[in-house]
């Protein structure tokens, strides 16, 4: 279980806010937990996953996901991926990433200080997310596109492309229909063959019963050759709400090849 029931601190424009978790949702999907914010006077119940009023909260991310739950993914998945670079002598000050479902900057962050990343791009499709970035971490990003990545306008389409991208990263953000595996497969695309990908997936979206798509994505990539999974680990990504252990794989590799367009039916209809 978690270690309090409420929590409270000071957010950088000096408002306080309260967390509470009356209920502990036992059970509930992991896409339903709830829990009570006190902003101001002013007590709303939200979903985990309703991150754009989460992210509209200075302070309210972070507080609730890193610290109350105790997520670990951006140090995990980046970790991974600078472990296999080093394995490789590749250099990581070489890296032009794409950061798929950016949220407000946390594994930029990390990027920039564990791989000394200087060039990163973030896309995300939540505004709140990029406003977020900008207001919490600033500088981090050459750009930040809010965007679908599942039909990316013409514009945003070509800057993309032209930028050469030869990483990928997308931490706590696959699956439960945040990032569905058609725009996965969209930003994977955009990276250049040989290219690095570090992601992480709950352990029950790589299972034979998974219903997101991305089992079957994943399987497929491998068994045809669009991947070469160079490592990956399992690992416990945070605390439910209820605080029980919620695990996933992060999963490194390099890019072999695109993810044909005619693999987009199947995906869809999965």
């Amino acid at each position: 279980m978690l270690d309090r029931e409420s929590a409270s601190v000071l957010t950088p424009d000096n408002a306080n806010f309260e967390l509470r978790f009356p209920d502990r949702d036992d059970g509930a999907d992991q896409d339903e937990e709830r829990f009570e914010l006190e902003l101001d006077g002013e007590t709303r119940v939200l979903r985990s996953h309703d991150y754009g009023e989460i992210f509209s909260v200075p302070g309210l991310y972070e507080e609730l996901f890193h610290e109350v739950l105790e997520c670990k993914s951006p140090e995990r998945v980046c970790g991974l991926l600078a472990e296999e670079m080093a394995g490789e002598h590749d250099e990581a000050d070489d890296l032009t990433v794409l950061d798929v479902g950016a949220g407000n900057g946390l594994v930029a962050q990390e990027l920039s200080e564990r791989l000394d990343t200087e060039s990163i791009v973030g896309v995300d499709i939540i505004p709140e997310a990029a406003a977020a970035a900008e207001r919490d971490r600033p500088d981090l990003y050459d750009a930040y596109h809010v965007v679908d990545l599942t039909d990316i306008p013409n514009d945003t389409r070509a800057e993309l492309e032209d930028t050469e991208f030869n990483c990928m990263t997308s931490v706590a953000a696959l699956g439960f229909g945040d990032i569905p595996p058609l725009a996965f497969s969209a930003a994977y695309n955009l990276i250049e063959d040989q290219g690095w990908i570090a992601f992480n997936i709950k352990e029950d979206f790589l299972n034979g019963d998974d219903s997101t798509g991305f089992s079957h994505l994943m399987r497929r990539m491998m068994d045809q050759g669009a991947i070469d999974v160079c490592g990956q680990e399992r690992y416990r990504h945070r605390l439910s709400i209820a605080g029980d252990p919620l695990h996933y794989v992060a999963m490194v590799g390099r890019k072999q090849a695109a993810v044909p367009l005619e693999w987009s039916a199947d995906l869809a209809a999965v």
